[in-house]
């Protein structure tokens, strides 16, 4: 397992995060009513996935207040790793009746995910939308209430735009307050076509993210990146000789976010390029983030420790520059 070290966090961090946006997390949490049908299998299930990614030396779980953080508090405390393991959750998602990127809410979130999480300090606490009707001042004021209280030791954001991580870190510079330091975009190896999961969902990737991509470098911002292998484009599950049949196994959302010529065409020349490394195309798409100049963390939903595992050894592949440009189509041939 590689690690990285990010600021104000005490302990290194592995560079694979493991993400519960999966559906065993979302059994596994006990609605407002009760318990709902399967949900102790469903616990079980959650708790074995849990034992054998931090087993693997996966030491930081990405949550948010909509998923994964009621079984991951009660598997915490099971297991008594509270202070242990690292933790990246989200909150101030919008709802179907309002946005909610509001002190108020940022707040709200906040604590609820402490007590459902049991954790005296949530390492990572990012927003998970964006509101760009709403100043940056009372948002940044009230993360840095956070920080102050010592319930937050890193706050950031997921899907804001660029200009909006600079005003909001501008506005924290002035008046003295904890900057944003970290972010959580969509960013891998495939372009995104549509705002697959809608809400003002932001990409990094591509030529058109360039000056964003540079800004997070220079400032040495920690990226977590979701969506990394395309929710499936890019995990093996499909291959370039079945272009004709992908939507008999990928999703609509995956067909309409990340399928297209210029995707296919990645796939193929990871294809091509895991051949020649003993490797799989997860572990060639994965690769081509790790070695990046970004400081990424990509974010993954493993399904059993096999996975994981696999996912994991992509940090040890190098990959030339000129197989990270023909990767992307940067280039027609490798040099």
């Amino acid at each position: 397992m590689q690690y990285g070290q990010i600021k104000n966090i005490l302990r290194p961090v592995s560079r694979f995060v493991f993400g519960t946006a999966h559906p065993v997390f979302f059994k596994a949490t006990r609605s407002d009513h009760g318990e709902e049908a399967g949900f102790p299998q469903a616990l079980e299930e959650a708790f074995r996935l849990l034992d054998e990614v931090y087993a693997l030396g996966v030491n930081i779980l990405d949550c948010s207040a909509h998923y994964g953080e009621e079984p991951v508090g009660e598997w915490l405390a099971a297991r008594g790793l509270q202070g242990q393991v690292l933790i990246l959750t989200k909150g101030a998602h919008h709802n179907a009746w309002r946005k909610r990127v509001t002190p108020y809410d940022i707040l709200s979130d906040a604590y609820d995910s402490l007590a459902k999480l049991g954790v005296d300090t949530i390492d990572i606490y990012l927003l998970h939308r964006d509101d760009p009707t709403q100043p940056v001042g009372p948002i940044m004021e009230a993360l840095d209430s956070l920080v102050s209280q010592d319930k937050a030791r890193v706050i950031g954001v997921s899907n804001w735009e660029l200009s909006r991580i600079q005003e909001a870190n501008e506005y924290a510079r002035k008046h003295g307050l904890a900057p944003l330091g970290a972010n959580s975009p969509h960013y891998g190896l495939a372009r995104q076509l549509t705002d697959v999961w809608g809400g003002g969902c932001q990409t990094i990737t591509g030529e058109d993210n360039r000056q964003a991509r540079e800004w997070f470098i220079q400032q040495k911002m920690p990226i977590f990146a979701y969506s990394s292998l395309a929710r499936g484009l890019f995990s093996g599950k499909v291959q370039f000789s079945q272009r004709d049949r992908l939507g008999e196994v990928l999703d609509d959302i995956t067909m309409r976010g990340y399928v297209d010529e210029g995707n296919l065409k990645r796939l193929e020349r990871a294809e091509i390029i895991a051949r020649e490394k003993g490797a799989t195309v997860p572990q060639i798409a994965l690769a081509w983030m790790t070695n990046q100049p970004l400081d990424v963390y990509p974010v993954i939903s493993s399904s059993n420790a096999r996975q994981m595992r696999a996912n994991i050894a992509a940090g040890d592949i190098r990959l030339t520059p000129g197989e990270v440009a023909w990767l992307d189509l940067q280039r027609e041939d490798r040099g």
